[in-house]
């Protein structure tokens, strides 16, 4: 079988069971297997009715990556993790020394962006941003893809730039690959989740919440069919509320990456986009 129709096949098979309606669980059966938020290996779903809001800490990494957000918000950001016991906190790479002081000795962990929002920069320089992050206290690199090079069909260029990123980590940190889904087809993230996976990434992650679009269940179903369930999927973009959370969960991410962390874990409704 080529790689054409091994994707056709991914693709179809993701799709079929999409359509096909939900089976009824009996009262009180556990959920779905998803995946733990750390590791990826499986763990429960929840009940029938869903977890408790609040059972939904240990996948969130909070996030705040907006551009013009001030010192004051990753205070709260912060104080917002330790409180809900959020897995990690997730900023641009500059403020991962003041949230890693902020958390020291707390459990919640910094995860750094690299090569943010775009991803067109040089190999060399995401190592570089990533080995600084690691400096100043990072514990887990989510670096953007080369769509470009992704759409121009250079996959060795794609895997060569994630290699160089996990270089970087010299093996030892979670690292996760943000594809920008929004912006690719259904053949080009079943490639990218492929390139990913041979590139020994830990994780694959839907968007940046910059590009578009944002997580949806069929990109979540689709990238955790594709790699398997030894990687971590993280769902990031539009992610503002509990239910939406739940339903991206029994899809098959591991993490959830969202601005609305504190709205998922108390059941509320949320503006924040990303």
């Amino acid at each position: 079988m080529d790689r054409n129709q091994l994707i056709e096949r991914v693709v179809a098979e993701v799709m079929a069971r999409l359509s096909a309606p939900a089976p009824r669980p009996a009262p009180g059966a556990p959920g779905a297997a998803g995946a733990t938020a750390a590791s990826g290996s499986s763990t429960a779903g929840g009940a029938a009715s869903g977890p408790a809001p609040s059972d939904l800490a240990r996948y969130i990494d909070h996030t705040m990556l907006r551009p013009e957000a001030p010192t004051t918000a990753f205070d709260k950001l912060c104080q917002e993790a330790i409180a809900h016991h959020f897995f990690a906190v997730c900023v641009n790479s500059c403020r991962v020394a003041y949230c890693a002081r902020k958390l020291q000795g707390t459990g919640v962990k910094v995860a750094s962006v690299v090569g943010f929002p775009l991803g067109a920069m040089t190999s060399r320089a995401k190592a570089f941003e990533t080995r600084e992050a690691l400096s100043d206290g990072a514990s887990e690199i989510d670096m953007v893809i080369n769509v470009g090079l992704l759409k121009s069909g250079d996959y060795h260029g794609v895997e060569e730039d994630i290699r160089a990123v996990r270089r970087a980590t010299r093996g030892t940190t979670i690292l996760k690959v943000i594809l920008e889904t929004a912006l690719l087809s259904q053949e080009e993230k079943v490639i990218a989740c492929e390139i990913a996976k041979k590139a020994e990434a830990d994780f694959v992650k839907t968007c940046t919440g910059f590009g578009g679009g944002g997580a949806t269940v069929e990109d979540i179903a689709l990238m955790r069919r594709t790699v398997g369930e030894r990687m971590g999927v993280k769902a990031s973009g539009g992610i503002r509320n509990y239910k939406g959370a739940v339903a991206l969960i029994a899809a098959g991410a591991t993490r959830i990456g969202a601005q609305a962390g504190v709205a998922i874990v108390t059941g509320a409704e949320s503006g924040a986009a990303y």
